[in-house]
């Protein structure tokens, strides 16, 4: 082959390669989302969150994980942490309002939203945080891995950070369903199928110990969902009486077969649209 086809496949190549990430502006917004194909960090401006105070019935987690983002924007020790447990009960909320809190409390911090499908790309976005003059919150919502999945070695990356280390800058907080990360099923089943038991499952299993704060959400009361329901309501002024209330909000969570604080948020959208009270 000569050099003059050399020089044609190499430059066909270089128009194929993505073009890399410019250094981003991390002053036009506090909260991003990563893309990949191309790599990029873009904006946003309006985060879909709800105010701290509204999230109730998770007192001792919501204060924990507010005291820890603290430590961290104030560039003081602070742990990577693992949301976990029921559905709908404001793991990922609590994230979002106490990056909106900090921000309040006059502090420097960016929220960068991962996917989980784009973990293996975790070390590029790694690349531009790392010498950012800023303090990033990694934020991955309902992460989990499956059979045969290797995403969890990526991820790695952020949380152990291999020979150059996490970068200061950056904290990691994630949500689960699953407090190991993994289907329970595929821990026995591993369990069951190896020679050695103990280490079938090690690896997978201790990615959620690398995780320095370990913060669980678990069902509501009935209580808890109705303070949560009069909670809404005080914040955006609509008024009922509590008779009814309790008759309505009952009635919808027996609807659902659940009470959570989604199905409190939801069951509120809908009567705050029935009384033409905007919730914004």
């Amino acid at each position: 082959m000569s050099a003059e086809e050399l020089a044609r496949i190499a430059g066909a190549l270089e128009r194929m390669a993505p073009a890399p990430l410019a250094a981003p502006d991390f002053s036009a917004a506090d909260a991003f989302v990563w893309h990949v194909s191309p790599d990029r960090l873009h904006p946003v401006t309006a985060v879909n969150r709800v105010d701290l105070s509204l999230l109730l019935g998770i007192d001792r987690t919501r204060d924990t994980l507010l005291q820890n983002t603290r430590q961290f924007a104030r560039g003081l020790p602070a742990n990577n942490a693992l949301l976990w447990g029921a559905r709908g009960m404001g793991k990922s909320s609590v994230v979002k309002a106490v990056h909106a809190t900090i921000l309040e409390e006059g502090l420097d911090l960016k929220i960068v939203e991962l996917q989980r499908e784009d973990l293996p790309s975790v070390s590029r976005l790694l690349n531009h945080l790392r010498g950012a003059p800023h303090r990033f919150l990694l934020f991955c919502d309902d992460l989990s891995f499956g059979h045969d999945d290797e995403h969890y070695k990526s991820l790695k990356a952020v949380l152990d950070g291999g020979i150059e280390g996490r970068p200061e800058n950056v904290l990691f907080y994630a949500t689960s369903n699953r407090r190991h990360l993994m289907p329970r099923d595929m821990i026995e089943n591993e369990r069951s199928t190896a020679i050695n038991p103990s280490e079938a499952v090690e690896e997978k299993v201790s990615l959620s110990d690398r995780f320095g704060l370990w913060l669980g959400f678990h069902p509501c009361s009935q209580d808890e969902y109705l303070d949560m329901i009069r909670g809404y309501c005080r914040a955006y002024g609509v008024d009922i009486g509590e008779d009814r209330l309790y008759a309505e909000a009952i009635e919808w969570q027996a609807t659902r077969g659940a009470r959570s604080g989604r199905v409190a948020w939801q069951f509120f959208t809908d009567l705050a649209g029935r009384e033409g009270v905007r919730v914004v």
